[in-house]
């Protein structure tokens, strides 16, 4: 089976006994190498000291002296921010533990950037032995912004970076921005949406991150999306789910629902307290699931039987932020 989203490191991970994602040297030496960290040219010594022993010791302690002896505050706070989620890392059995460690009261805040990583690498292990590109395509939802699209009565997801990148350089890159810059007419170039005909290239393409995915009802993007979200819960809960595409709620004994968005989240709060709700605003809702549970007996007594709705929308400038953690810490667990 081909590779795919090599980017993320997954190969620079361990497993344990249970399955779960360990943290390794050279895991740890990828954050230390990353750009924000590489010393400039005007580096003082006791920047560039210390990055190259992070480097050869990615778990060495740092105290707060060599901190402060970093001429450049900018490269303090750096290092200080992934020092800390270093240490976190460390400090958890797995690298599950510490994504849902990150979230619930008390959670100390990490930059976007690290979460999304996180939940990168996780996935990439929950999907290890899939061979559905949809599957792979849907799951970036949960750790890369999108944009949403209405064609033709179709909703189109695209990689919010790779469509702003698009916008602003027509995909010419830095030549792309120039002609830009210059008002110069480009051709139109399209991102092409992932079907049956075209899938075979999303593998050679995944760290790319440049195909569409079709979410409409009933095609297999949103049913790929459903099987995810599935594996997420599984994955994390050691409980089986099953997740179905909705077009509306009709369920007078509606008792719980899951926004899996800042924007789905005020919307389904709104319906489900009777809230007018204007038909603007609803039309943000791009996608309705109804989850079921293979053993009601996992839930809090008065959801037992009921099913769970999800929902994702799209903001107002049309973004799409599915928040994967709202999966872990709102379901309605009896153990919980």
């Amino acid at each position: 089976m081909p590779d795919f989203w090599q980017s993320c490191g997954h190969h620079l991970l361990a497993r344990d006994a249970d399955g779960r994602l360990t943290v390794t040297d050279a895991f740890l030496r990828a954050y230390f190498a990353r750009p924000e960290l590489a010393p400039p040219p005007e580096a003082c010594a006791a920047e560039r000291t210390l990055h190259a022993a992070l480097l050869d010791d990615p778990r060495r302690i740092v105290d707060a002296h060599e901190l402060s002896a970093l001429a450049d505050a900018d490269a303090r706070e750096n290092y200080e921010v992934v020092l800390n989620f270093r240490d976190r890392l460390l400090a958890a059995d797995s690298v599950e533990s510490c994504y849902r460690g990150l979230f619930g009261p008390g959670a100390l805040p990490v930059p976007p950037l690290f979460v999304d990583h996180l939940a990168h690498v996780i996935l990439r292990g929950i999907l290890e032995d899939s061979d559905d590109p949809f599957r792979l395509r849907a799951a970036e939802l949960f750790f890369r912004r999108q944009t949403a699209m209405n064609q033709d009565g179709a909703i189109l997801l695209g990689d919010d970076d790779t469509v702003q990148m698009y916008r602003t350089t027509g995909g010419f890159g830095s030549l792309g921005k120039l002609l830009a810059d210059a008002n110069t007419p480009m051709r139109r170039v399209e991102l092409d949406v992932l079907n049956t005909d075209n899938q075979a290239q999303y593998w050679a393409r995944s760290d790319r991150f440049d195909m569409v995915l079709d979410l409409t009802f009933p095609r297999e993007g949103l049913d790929a999306l459903c099987r995810v979200i599935e594996a997420w819960v599984r994955h994390f809960f050691d409980i089986r789910v099953s997740v179905q595409p909705a077009q509306q709620v009709r369920d007078e004994h509606w008792v719980w629902h899951i926004g899996l968005d800042a924007t789905a989240t005020g919307i389904l709060n709104d319906l489900y307290n009777s809230v007018e709700v204007d038909d603007e605003r609803l039309a943000r809702l791009i996608s309705l699931f109804r989850m079921e549970f293979a053993d009601p007996e996992v839930l809090l007594p008065h959801v037992r039987g009921r099913p769970v709705y999800l929902a994702l929308a799209m903001a107002e400038d049309n973004s799409v932020r599915l928040k994967p953690q709202n999966l872990l810490v709102n379901l309605p667990l009896a153990e919980s």
